[in-house]
């Protein structure tokens, strides 16, 4: 595997990285497991990543890590088709560094790095103004995957979410009513 890019951020001693898992230190590791348990109630148990480990990791850095984001690659079914998106999650910023723009510069970046690959759409769960912002549109599609609580595969579940938020990477159009087909865990 490659290692991580590097890419300036607009503050001259920041950094935006791109850190493929195999890559991710244990020092690294360590701090967006506390930048998690500051930005969510759930418990993760200290771990870097709710349920799943990622594919990649965009993180941003002024010294030490500040601000977080997961990206999964994957493959989903939308109605009969199998489609490659990207899925966000566990995006988290140190409480003293909220506000200053961190998130939406990772999101751009996820836009950048989803773009070059082979994902048709970028896919996340959240009901934040700060998505809505970066393009990302909402879905009301029923959908079903694999429940995971606490690290442990639960039951096939079917339902919605207001929650459900779809950028297209491509000129294609999301399916709106089409099922989705996780194969396999949420992001």
């Amino acid at each position: 595997m490659k290692s991580p890019k590097r890419q300036a951020s607009p503050a001259c001693t920041s950094v935006i990285e791109v850190i493929a898992e195999p890559h991710l230190t244990a020092a690294d590791e360590a701090r967006i497991a506390e930048i998690l348990r500051q930005s969510f109630p759930t418990d993760y148990q200290g771990r870097s990543f709710f349920q799943q480990r990622p594919h990649m990791r965009l993180v941003w850095r002024e010294g030490r890590v500040l601000s977080h984001m997961s990206l999964f690659l994957r493959a989903i079914r939308v109605g009969d088709r199998v489609v490659d998106v990207v899925g966000v999650g566990d995006v988290a910023t140190a409480a003293e560094a909220r506000g200053r723009g961190h998130a939406t510069a990772l999101l751009d970046r996820c836009k950048t790095v989803a773009s070059s690959s082979c994902a048709r759409f970028v896919i996340l769960f959240g009901d934040r103004a700060l998505y809505d912002r970066a393009g990302f549109l909402p879905a009301a599609n029923p959908f079903r995957h694999c429940q995971m609580v606490g690290a442990r595969t639960g039951d096939i579940v079917e339902g919605a979410s207001p929650f459900l938020r779809v950028l297209p990477l491509t000129d294609a159009p999301w399916p709106e009513d089409e099922q989705v087909d996780f194969l396999g865990h949420l992001f």
